[in-house]
């Protein structure tokens, strides 16, 4: 038997202890192998995280019976598999595993690059190819061991919308140059794949502009790819995502026309204006812009057919909704037993949280999404998985630990200061998080407990 079998075996052994799983995959067909995927398409199911087994294990064996059926049902729901690095055989070696076990299963794997030299500015996910002919060697084996197999390529989450120039270490511009060097290998060399359908990173919808993210993808060569993705490891509401990426498509197709919109970019509305980023009941206003400037003037008439698509991840936004953006989750410390003031809440949500609390796993992958430019939900980022020990620009350093604190905790101004363990401690899990990657136990119970819809 197989590693992969094996660990199946015992993680579905785990499972029969307290009950059957509920979601294993079922026998409808996977996609035609064309470059459009099919509604009718099945996602891969990953091999069990090891963690999750042993939390499972663990919750069992002191009574949590409940909690022990959410997770592992959370475990053998579709998720994507992160290549995240390692030699070009290494990489080539993944990729076939996991397609000889998307083979058995009849579903097909969503793999997501994650190697491009600089990745994530240098901050808690860093690491990367050291050169561009390092990627792109990479890139090759990884293409080299999907050959002709059906693949959905999530390729290099925040590559875009956070360039080189966007981390303040570019002066010349030239690894920004080099970035779009890379992305432009990385498609042209999946792309060449007759059934690998490849998608580009557009940030999501509490981020850049839709003109900025439009540009950058146009210059990427989105026109050569299958489209774009949003969200990935992020909380944004699925709702607002649809309408943000449904932005970005028409802006695409704006600054496409050859009149006065051809290149126009800056021109298009966005979630900043004049929608208002705070409050989504304005966002009609943005769509009110698209109808007098992208439809209305369209000659011929425009249709939806020619708009770029996209995919969005939803791992982690099951309790995001269409009423407030995801940082107004922090208004919650205002209330007992926390008690913060309205100061502290504000830098709270404008710190930029690895693993912020009280969201759960949103909807179901699938790619039968009733939206003709969403091919699909997927989970992108694995549930369970933390973000990284982060210092949110401040932000928990203005938590006042003589309002709420408990044995432990920083609670002198001259110990935060004083103590390099409080420089990563998180007053909003009581502890300093895991480090990117690394199973976060915690969190990985939230997510199933705050599941939409639910687990159990």
């Amino acid at each position: 038997m197989s590693i992969v079998g094996k660990t199946r075996k015992v993680f579905a052994a785990v499972v029969g202890i307290v009950g059957t799983v509920a979601f294993f995959p079922g026998g409808a067909s996977a996609a035609s192998g064309s470059k459009t995927l099919s509604p009718n398409t099945n996602f891969f199911v990953r091999v069990p995280d090891q963690a999750a087994v042993s939390q499972v294990e663990q919750l069992v064996l002191h009574g949590h019976v409940a909690d022990a059926l959410r997770i592992a049902n959370m475990e053998v729901i579709p998720q994507a598999v992160w290549l995240d690095g390692g030699t070009p055989a290494a990489v080539a070696s993944l990729v076939e595993k996991t397609l000889e076990e998307a083979k058995l299963e009849h579903t097909v794997p969503v793999f997501v690059p994650y190697n491009i030299p600089g990745r994530d500015c240098g901050g808690y996910s860093a690491g990367g190819a050291q050169t561009t002919a390092d990627y792109e060697a990479w890139i090759n084996a990884i293409a080299g061991a999907i050959g002709v197999r059906e693949v959905v390529i999530v390729l290099e989450p925040d590559a875009l919308a956070n360039l080189p120039s966007d981390c303040g270490y570019d002066s010349t511009g030239q690894l920004t140059t080099d970035r779009y060097t890379q992305i432009g290998y990385a498609v042209s060399t999946l792309e060449a794949l007759p059934s690998a359908l490849v998608y580009l990173d557009a940030g999501h919808s509490e981020w850049h502009s839709v003109g900025d993210m439009a540009q950058r993808l146009v210059q990427a060569g989105v026109g050569q790819t299958q489209g774009f993705y949003l969200n990935v490891s992020n909380y944004q509401p699925t709702a607002q995502l649809t309408e943000f990426g449904t932005w970005i498509a028409e802006c695409i197709y704006f600054a496409a026309q050859p009149d006065w919109r051809l290149g126009n970019y800056s021109y298009c509305a966005s979630e900043y204006y004049p929608a208002n980023p705070n409050d989504f009941s304005t966002w009609a206003l943005s769509d009110a812009w698209y109808t007098a400037n992208v439809w209305q003037q369209a000659n011929p008439p425009a249709s939806l057919g020619v708009l770029t698509h996209f995919l969005i991840d939803t791992s982690r936004n099951g309790t995001s909704t269409g009423d407030t953006p995801p940082s107004f989750k922090m208004n919650v410390y205002g209330n007992p037993p926390y008690n913060e003031e309205a100061s502290v809440l504000s830098t709270l949500q404008s710190g930029s949280w690895c693993n912020p609390p009280t969201s759960g796993l949103g909807a179901r992958p699938t790619a039968n999404t009733g939206n003709v430019l969403v091919d699909a939900l997927l989970w992108v980022k694995t549930p369970g998985e933390s973000d990284g020990e982060c210092d949110p620009q401040g932000a928990a350093r203005a938590w006042d630990y003589s309002v709420y604190t408990q044995p432990g905790w920083p609670t002198a101004a001259d110990q935060q200061a004083a103590d390099p363990a409080y420089e990563t401690f998180d007053p909003l899990w009581g502890l300093t998080d895991p480090a990117a990657g690394v199973w976060f136990p915690q969190q990985a119970l939230q997510l199933a407990q705050l599941a939409s819809p639910a687990l159990l």
